[in-house]
């Protein structure tokens, strides 16, 4: 900590006006539980979509794909956590693993026996490589997809902060 981030008067770092919870990370404003608790509640859209209990371009769906992100940044504007872009790209970065894990253990039952198979010059890959491919693909995109939901998330959260603070 340099003497910028000290107050003048004590040398002592600056007082915020809210006191950290237990358990929560210095980084993040939220306790570690309360990140994957938000991930978590993004989480059942992964296993009913996955079981064709609800459909895409339903208004049913809408609310399970738009409701949790909206959570998430209210959660933290209301929490003021010090970088909301940090605390929801963690939970987005969970919930990329919780969309992983979905997908992956529900694999066989989405795709009803026919899983993908690669085209092209990898077609004549032996099945299980293909399925090793198109799994780690999945599993990347997961990954990817639930990251860049809590940085859009992240940013948005950001930027009401800014505005709410003027």
């Amino acid at each position: 900590m340099d003497s910028a981030d000290r107050s003048p008067s004590s040398g002592q770092p600056p007082q915020t006006n809210r006191s950290r919870q237990p358990g929560e990370r210095p980084g993040l404003g939220l306790p570690f539980l309360a990140v994957v608790t938000l991930a978590l509640i993004a989480a059942p859209r992964v296993v009913l979509h996955d079981l064709g209990i609800i459909q895409e371009g339903t208004f049913v769906n809408s609310l399970f794909v738009f409701v949790p992100p909206l959570v998430w940044i209210a959660v933290v504007l209301w929490r003021r956590v010090p970088n909301p872009f940090l605390t929801l790209l963690t939970v987005g970065a969970v919930y990329g693993v919780l969309l992983m894990l979905g997908h992956q253990i529900l694999w066989n039952t989405t795709w009803e026996g026919a899983p993908p198979s690669l085209g092209g010059n990898l077609s004549g890959l032996s099945p299980a490589l293909q399925e090793v491919f198109t799994r780690g693909f999945a599993a990347l995109s997961s990954l990817v997809t639930g990251t860049l939901v809590g940085a859009v998330c992240g940013l948005v959260a950001w930027a009401i902060g800014k505005l709410l603070r003027r």
